[in-house]
C-alpha cells in the first residue's frame, strides 16, 4: 500500500474551484467576490464575531462574581463503589484508583459517604467526607487524608 493509494480516491474527489482565471472562467472577472468591498480584497472580510461595528456581545453581557484560579475541583468516589470494587483489598491507595480507571490522575480525589462500609479497609485518599470517614471508622477501617 502507498500513501497515494489511501482512501478517498483521485477520482472521488471533488475538483477546487479555481478563481481568478478570467471572464471565461466561469465566476465572471470579480471571481466571485463582487464588486469591491472589504471583502472583496485580498486578506480583507471580518471575523465570525463582528456585529458590524455594533458593541461586541461579549462587551455588552454583564460580567459578575468571582472566578477563583485556585479553585480545587475533586473527583468523587462513592463509598459504595469503592467496597464493590476492592472487595478483596485490604488495602486502597490512590493508584490503586488510577489503576482501576475509577478517576484520571489529573486531579485529586475525594471519597463521599454513599454506601455501606462491609469491611475493615484502609484508605488513601486527598480528601474524604465527614460521613465518609465515619462510615470507615465505624467499620473498623482507616481513612488517610493525603492533603492533611
Amino acid at each position: 500500500m502507498n500513501l497515494h493509494e489511501l482512501y478517498p480516491y483521485p477520482e472521488e474527489r471533488s475538483k477546487v474551484k479555481r478563481v481568478g482565471r478570467g471572464t471565461a472562467s466561469g465566476q465572471g472577472g470579480t471571481s466571485g467576490k463582487g464588486h469591491k468591498g472589504q471583502n472583496a480584497r485580498a486578506g480583507g472580510g471580518v471575523p465570525a464575531w463582528f456585529e458590524g461595528g455594533q458593541m461586541l456581545l461579549y462587551r455588552r453581557l454583564p460580567k459578575r462574581g468571582f472566578k477563583n484560579p485556585f479553585r480545587v475541583v475533586y473527583q468523587v468516589i462513592n463509598l459504595g463503589e469503592l467496597f464493590e470494587k476492592f472487595a478483596d483489598q485490604a488495602e486502597v491507595t490512590v493508584e490503586d484508583l488510577y489503576a482501576a480507571g475509577m478517576v484520571s490522575a489529573d486531579r485529586p480525589i475525594k471519597i463521599l459517604g454513599d454506601g455501606v462500609a462491609t469491611k475493615p479497609l484502609k484508605i488513601t485518599a486527598h480528601k474524604f467526607s465527614k460521613q465518609a470517614a465515619e462510615k470507615i471508622a465505624a467499620a473498623g477501617g482507616e481513612a488517610i487524608s493525603i492533603e492533611g
